[in-house]
């Protein structure tokens, strides 16, 4: 399973951007899907996840009320709407993906290659 993170850039605090992962084709829908970054010198940190019907949604504490996950299965793709951004919030974004496991627990078996955002203060 191929995941591909796109999107990422440089953009100013307070800014907005929308983040891509386009996932397998005909069985995108299959999957719990997460998206979760990792910032230079810290641990992978869970930024926000949604069912396989889009239904359901869990987010991290640090972007709560500024980020929002979405999907459309029709299109094979998940996107992340990050606004009011923070440069605390600079990190290598991945997507990954869940046939089996739990959307809050994973184990997410299928990861993207990672889009690099950048928050400038």
């Amino acid at each position: 399973v191929q995941l591909q993170a796109s999107g990422g850039g440089l953009v100013q605090a307070g800014g907005s951007l929308r983040l891509s992962c386009a996932g397998p084709g005909r069985t995108f829908s299959y999957y719990n899907m997460g998206w979760f970054r990792q910032a230079p010198g810290k641990e992978r940190e869970f930024v926000a996840a949604l069912s396989r019907s889009g239904g359901t949604t869990s987010y991290g504490d640090s972007v709560k009320g500024r980020f929002t996950v979405s999907r459309d299965n029709a299109k094979n793709t998940m996107y992340l709407q990050m606004n009011s951004l923070k440069p605390e919030d600079t990190a290598v974004y991945y997507c990954a993906a869940t046939r089996s496991g739990s959307m809050y627990y994973g184990p997410y078996d299928y990861w993207g290659q990672g889009t690099l955002v950048t928050v400038s203060s």
